[in-house]
């Protein structure tokens, strides 16, 4: 296992505007010169964790010859699997207003998307700024508040919820490596851990395939 620790700060820094393609050059590059170190050490397959680098996901693999393992297609499959038709996206504002978040999804028959109302959003980030600095109190609660908040949008069906920022999990403390789990109701899925299970699965994979081989 190789790990390429790349800098949060910085890769915020090269965020690029959604009006300007070219202004995603420089991030677009930050992670895709880690994937080529990873292919370059040997590695079978990358993996990139962070939900909001995978709104970029299609042109950070330009060039990369090994399979990345998409956090979206993890996640839309899962709740897919699950019958949800309406899922919640909380992460980032990048995320939360992504539209290649909402069309992979989409691929899997669910309708997805951040919450409509702009206080909801901003209560997300400032919270996770607030786990990233490692405030954990009152923070399940504050994001079930958030959630029902966004419940009273003009859902068909009752929404799941997807995590879809690394910090988020933890303001639940005891599920928070729990692919997925239930809190006051509220059935979330945890998209860092569905990841980390995929890519357990597609190791196993290739772990059974040089056997194979090697007979």
């Amino acid at each position: 296992m190789s790990i390429e620790s790349l800098d949060l700060s910085k890769a915020i820094a090269l965020l690029g505007s959604e009006e300007d393609e070219d202004s995603w050059a420089e991030f677009d590059e930050y992670h895709r010169a880690a994937l080529k170190r990873l292919e370059t050490s040997g590695a079978n397959f990358a993996l990139i964790a962070s939900n909001t680098a995978h709104h970029r996901l299609a042109t950070i693999v330009r060039g990369i010859e090994i399979p990345v393992l998409s956090i979206l297609e993890v996640v839309a499959k899962e709740s897919r699997r699950i019958g949800a038709r309406e899922v919640l996206i909380l992460g980032t504002e990048v995320t939360m207003s992504s539209a290649k978040f909402r069309g992979e999804f989409a691929k899997y028959g669910v309708d997805a998307s951040g919450p409509r109302d702009e206080a909801a959003r901003a209560m997300t980030a400032g919270l996770i700024a607030e786990l990233q600095q490692g405030k954990l109190e009152g923070t399940a609660a504050r994001l079930g508040r958030i959630v029902r908040f966004s419940f009273k949008e003009p859902f068909k069906t009752r929404p799941v919820v997807c995590l879809a920022c690394t910090e988020l999990p933890l303001a639940f403390q005891e599920q928070k490596m729990h692919a997925s789990f239930s809190c006051d109701g509220i059935l979330y899925l945890n998209s860092t851990a569905l990841h980390i299970d995929a890519a357990f699965d597609s190791a196993i994979d290739h772990s059974n395939q040089t056997i194979e081989v090697d007979r």
